[in-house]
């Protein structure tokens, strides 16, 4: 047992991890080709089931925040010791990813160095989740600008920040009626309330959690509830009215209003959960925990494998979805402790 872990945060990661592989699985369920929306049953089952997934990559950043801010010691050593972690399994997997594709996409080997050249221009490999890594970095980049602030600023200063992040959540409902606000054009992209957008708000979230606490469980419920009503409820909505996926998951992109609510309800109802750290099953997911960096970069294969296996045994995605994504959660886990074992496994599963 470790000394001082914070088992919820644990308990939280698992979480996130699940949710992200599910949200996956949804996907060969509802998109169809070039982006457009395959309408029917199993698309609104997939709102119903797969909405509080997204707050999976809120939950993930908001740890990160929470671990990570401010910036402890010298800046050479934090970025030694992130990058370390992140980018070398990234990048051996956009190569083992670009292997995959030959043996399952019939691509040649030039192909393969194709994607492997292509690595620091965006996503790798065209692995769409690789996206994540990007962003994670470029928080990390962040990090030492930001640090010093954090360090100084008052409970209602980081509160003033974080209200004008919160108004930006709005944005994407507020593009459906307006399309450009606030200084919005095509000749100027960064508008008014630009550098309170995006991920760096629950980076700061996380942050404010620790440092003032969560919120009260009967609110934290609310936001919970309230934010997965909004988001299920938008989604469902659009599948007869609109064309394409970005359009569907209007109510689905992480940084609207429903999603923070759904992740801010969620880290903190979890997050205050007290775990005993003598048990054999607390211990077990500290061990996933540790090892949910190298399960998102492998997950896509085997979730691959499973939908080919079950999806021709049920029509219902709301059968299919849970069974694909538990098999593939359980197997990657395995997979990625088999790899730990191996020398400088670091460099492969974070």
């Amino acid at each position: 047992m470790v000394k001082d872990r914070n088992y919820s945060l644990d308990l939280l990661r698992v979480v996130a991890c699940y949710l992200v592989i599910q949200q996956h699985t949804s996907e060969f369920y509802y998109i169809g080709e070039q982006g457009s929306v395959v309408a029917g049953s199993n698309t609104f089952w997939i709102g119903i089931i797969t909405s509080l997934c997204r707050s999976s990559v809120p939950l993930f950043v908001m740890l990160s925040g929470f671990l990570l801010l401010p910036m402890q010691g010298g800046i050479s050593d934090f970025f030694r010791k992130r990058f370390t972690r992140i980018v070398y399994p990234f990048v051996a997997w956009c190569i083992l990813y670009a292997g995959y594709f030959v043996l399952t996409r019939g691509e040649s080997v030039g192909d393969m160095f194709v994607h492997i050249l292509h690595i620091p221009v965006n996503f790798g490999c065209e692995v769409g989740h690789l996206w994540y890594i990007y962003m994670l970095i470029g928080l990390y980049l962040v990090t030492p600008i930001i640090s010093p602030w954090l360090e100084r600023a008052s409970k209602r200063e980081l509160e003033g920040y974080l209200g004008l992040w919160v108004l930006t959540t709005f944005l994407p409902y507020i593009h459906t009626v307006y399309p450009e606000v606030l200084g919005e054009a095509f000749w100027n992209d960064t508008p008014l309330l630009y550098y309170f957008t995006g991920f760096i708000g629950y980076f700061i979230l996380g942050y404010y959690l620790k440092r003032y606490g969560y919120p009260s469980v009967a609110l934290s419920w609310i936001l919970l509830i309230a934010g997965y009503i909004v988001t299920a409820t938008v989604f469902c909505s659009r599948i007869d009215t609109v064309a394409t996926i970005p359009e569907l998951e209007l109510s689905w992109r992480f940084c609207s209003v429903n999603v923070m609510m759904m992740s801010l309800g969620l880290f903190s109802l979890i997050g205050r959960i007290k775990l005993n750290g003598s048990r054999r099953g607390t211990q077990l997911l500290a061990d996933i925990s540790i090892k949910s960096y190298g399960m998102y970069l492998a997950h896509i294969m085997l979730l691959n494998l499973y939908y080919g296996l079950f999806s021709p045994l049920f029509e219902a995605a709301y059968i299919t979805i849970p069974i694909i994504s538990v098999c593939t959660f359980i197997t990657v886990y395995l997979l990625v402790k088999v790899l730990s074992w191996l020398p400088k496994s670091k460099y492969l599963i974070g």
